[in-house]
């Protein structure tokens, strides 16, 4: 049995007969009307509204609070000359907010300067020492992007000394706001704005439209970025906004974007939220987490295309070396997991902080538990980020535990916090602690919501061609995930640089469907099983004009028993990396072929009661088959004595009876003609010798010599083979080791040549 990463929710609900009218009416596919129904697009407007986004018209920016008071106090800046300071934010919202601000200033023709902080020199928000400085220096309006409304300590300063601020934000709105010139957002209490949810980007976007005094297209490149990248709900104005900007992206002259696009080796023409959440995104929030974020603005805004060479360039080199960093960090907090604990806390001096949430997430997803990574600075301090399954409301367990930190922030699903080294041993006790006390089940994992069951043969070009209705995807209106129950597997290979993603294909009555299984490389071997619920989202691979359908595989699982084929020799090494195992053999010169530190836990398959007793005791749940039985159904029924999930086969044959067979006549013949010629044979010494000159392979002239012992026909004393003259006449099948022989080449011939599905259906028959 393997258990599925996520916890899996079907969505079961069944479309009303008049929406399955509506969605006739529209030509849809039944496909298409199912995701609708779920995604809550149920009434013909709705419907409407949301397959079509680009035709939707953008909200009135007057709508939120303080609007109309910060664009006067900004136009009489602009008409008096003052020196303007955007101060944003050093994530990709933070980065494109600061952009649209900058531009839209510039067009009225005001004087700017863009400030993004540093998160480690300056931290997040406003910054007490940065407004100081910039006052000092000629600072005269102060306009925030994406950050401010908790920037209480800075503002209230620069509000002193005359120097106005006007905040646009989206975050969490804190109780007490800031005592600020104006605060544009979008879910200020005293507004009327229709929809809370836009990203930083977009607030700043709104700001503009009022300056300027209607949607400026220019900008919409950097609002499907920023609202994309800063992950808010892809609905509503969101979803129009990044529409529009989708289609201004393929079309773009920005000569840094055109840049960062070719770096990226994607094509500007063919953008889509994939292609921007996975290629241009992350090299955004790469400059942020690894320093000075401030590039960034200069290659989103600058004209000269030598310039923008230079800083694509700065932010690839940037982004390789923070996957470098994530993945050499990952690998070693992975290392230092206790699965004792209900919630990894993983704490290494040296570890770069700009990356920790990442890896905390990474963690998460491959573990199916809480984690929290963090750094230890000057031995002292620890600092880093924690993320969250659904299950667990990680703010608020650490709520509990505020004490413990110098500092603390965040929300249901990811954390920041800083603490003394000294708390760390109680931190994790108590969240021990509080998992057991509320009785919090963190088996299942984050949740994976699953939009349809389907088959290999279902599944069309066509059909994932139509899904295209539904973008742009995002939070709150995921791409699809199929699930598809009990399918074989078959051709399954590594593939990548470092052989850590899989290709496969799953296979259903006469249809096939290939699949990329990115990341799931180590997991090879489970993916070979005949019975596999397997989840994934579907795409079209395009290979020289030629469109096939394709799953990239989001998580998979298994039923019952699961057998391993480990009989290749490298897995010998692996063997005692098997979780909760019993070690059998049935021959103990198996034994010898693994490590030492797994001989002493082997158990030889000769007292069945007492190996019965054993895992009674014991409650394995792999069985670890080190090599072949006699009788094959001796291991049928050691299998029968516990409830074991797992099956691992080694195959390890140290006389290789199959392979050798039980020997000739003609090699019998040999055998007895040589023996009787020499009368007198050293075997201890002189075996090789003995085999070379018979032309029979060692291994088998042991066996042959062991039978003709046992049959009286030789004796063997000290090493000395010797004949015995005048032997009572046996057949060779008279012996009992010719025999046993005889069955055990038929327990080899299945168990190592077998497939293992074939095997498997064996054992569970």
């Amino acid at each position: 049995m393997r258990r599925a990463n996520f916890d899996w929710k079907v969505n079961e609900t069944t479309p009303s007969e008049s929406f399955i009218q509506i969605i006739k009416q529209q030509q849809l596919s039944p496909l298409i009307g199912q995701l609708l129904w779920q995604r809550g697009y149920r009434e013909e407007e709705s419907i409407h509204q949301f397959l079509h986004p680009k035709e939707q018209k953008l909200y009135d920016p007057y709508l939120m609070f303080d609007m109309d008071k910060a664009i006067s106090r900004i136009q009489e800046a602009v008409i008096n000359g003052e020196q303007i300071l955007v101060y944003g934010d050093y994530d990709a919202d933070g980065i494109t907010s600061a952009t649209v601000m900058k531009e839209t200033l510039e067009l009225l023709g005001a004087q700017v300067e863009v400030f993004l902080p540093n998160r480690f020199e300056h931290g997040y928000g406003p910054n007490l020492t940065v407004y100081q400085e910039k006052i000092a220096a000629g600072t005269q309006l102060i306009v925030t992007v994406d950050n401010g409304v908790a920037g209480h300590e800075a503002i209230a300063y620069a509000q002193q000394q005359g120097v106005d601020v006007i905040v646009t934000d989206h975050h969490e709105l804190p109780s007490e706001l800031p005592a600020a010139y104006a605060i544009i957002h979008p879910r200020h209490p005293q507004g009327n704005y229709p929809f809370g949810e836009l990203a930083g980007v977009g607030v700043a976007f709104k700001v503009a439209t009022a300056l300027l005094e209607e949607p400026p297209a220019e900008f919409l490149d950097l609002v499907a970025i920023g609202t994309i990248a800063d992950l808010v709900s892809m609905t509503d104005e969101n979803r129009t906004l990044v529409a529009l900007g989708l289609e201004a992206i393929r079309h773009t002259e920005r000569v840094g974007l055109q840049a960062l696009f070719a770096k990226s080796s994607v094509r500007a023409n063919e953008a889509d939220e994939t292609m921007i959440g996975f290629s241009i995104a992350p090299r955004l929030n790469a400059i942020g987490r690894m320093g000075d974020p401030n590039p960034a603005v200069e290659l989103l805004a600058t004209f000269d295309e030598s310039q923008a060479q230079t800083l694509a360039e700065q932010l690839q080199t940037v982004n390789e070396e923070r996957k470098a960093i994530v993945e050499q960090i990952t690998s070693e907090a992975l290392a230092m997991i206790n699965d004792e604990n209900q919630i990894h806390l993983l704490v290494h001096p040296g570890w770069h902080e700009g990356v920790l949430g990442i890896v905390a997430g990474k963690i998460m997803n491959q573990t199916g538990k809480p984690t929290i990574v963090l750094d230890i600075k000057d031995q002292t301090i620890a600092k880093g980020s924690g993320r969250s399954i659904e299950a667990l409301n990680l703010f608020d367990m650490l709520n509990e535990m505020r004490e413990l930190f110098t500092f603390f922030g965040g929300h249901h699903a990811a954390v920041g916090l800083t603490m003394p080294t000294e708390n760390i041993p109680q931190l994790q006790d108590r969240m021990n602690a509080y998992i057991e006390e509320k009785k919090i089940d963190l088996s299942k994992g984050p949740v994976l919501a699953i939009d349809e069951i389907v088959s290999p043969k279902d599944v069309t070009v066509e059909q994932i061609a139509a899904l295209k209705l539904l973008a742009p995807f995002g939070t709150d209106n995921p791409v699809p995930n199929f699930l598809f129950k009990q399918v074989a597997v078959q051709n399954v290979k590594r593939i990548g640089s470092n052989q850590q993603h899989l290709k496969l294909s799953l296979v259903d009555d006469d249809s096939q469907l290939d699949a990329v299984a990115f990341g799931f490389g180590p997991q090879e071997n489970e993916f070979v099983d005949d019975s596999l619920d397997i989840v994934g989202q579907l795409s079209i691979n395009e290979w020289n004009g030629r469109k096939k359908p394709q799953l990239m595989v989001s998580d998979f699982a298994v039923e019952g028993l699961q057998v391993f084929d480990w009989r290749a020799k490298r897995y010998r090494t692996l063997a005692n990396e098997i979780e909760s195992p019993f070690y059998l053999a049935f021959d103990e010169a198996s034994i010898k072929e693994l490590n030492e530190s797994i001989q002493k836990h082997i158990i030889l398959g000769t007292d069945k009661e007492m190996i019965q007793s054993w895992i009674q005791e014991n409650d394995p749940k792999a069985l670890v088959v080190i090599d072949c039985p006699t009788n094959l159904t001796d291991l049928k029924e050691i299998l029968s004595f516990g409830a074991f999930s797992r099956v691992y086969f080694l195959g390890i044959s140290v006389d290789e009876a199959y392979l050798n067979g039980v020997g000739t006549r003609e090699q019998y013949a040999r055998l007895f003609k040589l023996i009787h010629a020499q009368e007198r044979i050293d075997i201890r010494h002189k075996l090789g010798a003995m085999a070379n000159y018979l032309k029979i392979p060692q291994k088998l002239l042991i066996f042959m010599i062991q039978v003709f012992f046992e049959l009286k026909f030789v004796t063997i004393n000290n090493g000395v083979l010797e004949k015995v003259a005048d032997p009572a006449s046996h057949p060779l099948t008279a012996s009992d080791r010719y025999q046993k022989r005889l069955k055990k080449i038929k327990s080899e011939e299945f168990l190592l040549l077998s497939d293992i599905p074939t095997i498997k259906k064996w054992l569970t028959t």
